[in-house]
């Protein structure tokens, strides 16, 4: 597989295309596909009121609360777990040991990988006067959108109130952390070890690197790309790139420069100050 402008470097068989990668991954698709399997195993435990659709199959030991819906062609692992009125769309699938909290509502051809966790408590409490916490109820849901795929060890958190969103063909790494009431816009992906907290609505077609931190209630832009362990503490209105990791330099040259940080501010105003100086300096000569 080749772009164009390489075709004639190469004299044997050749698919020409401006997407190389793309058309690899297209290729491998039709070359392995996956194999769907039917039925429900005899230690799969599923309420009575559950509906099912046509050609799913249910791995051994999965437990299915009251209520769920199943739609067509459904494929659940060996010991899943989907909490109470949980819906699960038309060929998505859930690798072994994913757990969804009641009432997770989950598109279509979504692909959600071993560990997962959609639908836990979020984190919220309220502080009490001898300075203890009091757990706030978290009585949302999460929704996924069609085409989502989740990475193994990713939680996704339910809303406090209403709920946490993830929109359409949005992809996530492994080992995520998505707080209750986030909302991610469509075809946004996001790096494994990324930690999104409680609130935060990320544009659309945004990129996020791995191990990047965003604070709550902030609001990113469509189309945003931020860059591995960045952190980000204020919301971002304009499309572009952002980042504010340091990167690696030479151990001694680091120590150095660390302990210069706590002094910046000092340096700061010590410029301000010799900048005011010599500006009299200045006036004073071309006065004289």
């Amino acid at each position: 597989m080749l772009p164009p402008k390489l075709a004639g470097d190469y004299q044997g068989n050749q698919l020409i295309t401006d997407n190389p990668y793309l058309a690899y991954a297209k290729a491998v698709t039709v070359l392995h596909p996956v194999i769907k399997k039917i039925g429900i195993h005899p230690t799969a435990v599923i309420a009575d009121n559950v509906q099912l659709g046509e050609e799913i199959f249910v791995g051994a030991h999965t437990v299915i609360e009251a209520g769920c819906q199943l739609a067509d062609r459904v494929q659940i692992g060996a010991g899943c777990y989907l909490g109470e009125q949980t819906k699960l769309g038309a060929d998505s699938e859930l690798h072994p040991h994913v757990t969804l909290a009641a009432r997770s509502d989950i598109g279509q051809r979504c692909l959600i990988h071993s560990g997962a966790v959609i639908g836990a408590d979020g984190f919220g409490l309220a502080p009490q006067a001898d300075q203890s916490w009091f757990k706030i109820p978290q009585i949302g849901q999460v929704v996924l959108g069609n085409d989502v795929e989740v990475g193994a060890n990713t939680t996704i958190d339910r809303a406090a109130l209403g709920v946490t969103k993830i929109g359409q063909g949005v992809k996530l790494d492994n080992l995520i952390q998505i707080g209750h009431n986030v909302e991610i816009g469509d075809h946004s992906a996001i790096a494994a070890h990324a930690a999104i907290a409680g609130s935060t609505k990320i544009g659309q077609y945004c990129q996020i690197g791995g191990a990047a931190v965003i604070a709550g209630h902030l609001t990113i832009a469509d189309h945003c790309i931020i860059l591995g362990t960045a952190l980000i503490s204020h919301s971002i209105h304009q499309a572009g790139v952002y980042s504010s990791a340091l990167p690696a330099s030479d151990a001694k040259k680091w120590r150095r420069n660390a302990a210069r940080f706590s002094k910046l501010d000092e340096l700061h105003q010590r410029v301000v100050q010799l900048e005011r100086e010599l500006a009299v300096l200045n006036n004073k000569h071309h006065l004289d």
